[in-house]
């Protein structure tokens, strides 16, 4: 990919830390701003990819509403938001609440098979254009002692993470697999990321010395 225009200004909708490292993969200055609100739970008969979508589409308003606030609005603005779900049995399991919480999940995940999809929605303000799409990847959890389970919710590392656990936990290693593509279990396909970014700025590309995780088999950027 070619260099991505130096207008282009693209704001990250987001409080992950996760995400915020991800991102650096683009070859463009990056601005972050906190989205605030709750991001509440599915609808009925909601999907967990339409779910997601949803909520990354809620960050990314909130954010754009604040830039519109804030006076006219720059040329080449962009803004980025996602939210990512753990879905087990059909079932959405947010970020756990309290240690009790994370320690029911991460139970009820051991040794079991998951997908993980997250929603992503840029909004392109000189059109005033939204494009979203979601990206799905199947996980299976390692069967984990109680106590390395105890420990990790000791360590407070679950409270911020869907699922209550962050694939890329180095002392905890949760997953025994990971189908699809690693980067959007860890919170932001980039994958998904570059494509919509494509359709607003043609000309996105990622740094030369960026390589993929060595989790990220096949991955489509690697080329």
């Amino acid at each position: 990919m070619s260099e991505i225009a130096a207008k282009t200004r693209l704001v990250l909708a987001s409080r992950s830390p996760r995400r915020r490292d991800i991102i650096k993969a683009l070859g463009l200055p990056v601005e972050v701003a906190s989205p605030g609100g709750e991001e509440g739970l599915p609808r009925p008969g909601e999907t967990p990819a339409e779910f997601v979508v949803r909520l990354s589409r809620q960050k990314v308003r909130r954010v754009a509403d604040e830039i519109n606030g804030a006076g006219p609005v720059p040329d080449g603005v962009v803004v980025l938001g996602a939210d990512t779900a753990v879905v087990l049995d059909g079932d959405v399991l947010g970020k756990p609440a309290s240690a009790d919480e994370a320690t029911r999940m991460l139970r009820a995940l051991r040794g079991a098979a998951h997908t993980v999809v997250t929603g992503v929605t840029i909004w392109q303000a000189a059109l005033d254009r939204r494009l979203s799409a979601a990206k799905t990847s199947s996980v299976t959890m390692r069967d984990y002692s109680d106590a390395e389970l105890a420990a990790y919710v000791d360590s407070g590392e679950p409270f911020d993470k869907a699922g209550a656990y962050g694939v890329q936990d180095s002392g905890f290693r949760p997953a025994a697999a990971v189908e699809g593509c690693y980067l959007n279990v860890v919170g932001l396909p980039l994958c998904e990321v570059t494509e919509l970014l494509a359709e607003v700025a043609p000309d996105t590309r990622l740094r030369p010395s960026w390589q993929p995780p060595a989790e990220c088999r096949d991955c489509p950027l690697d080329s």
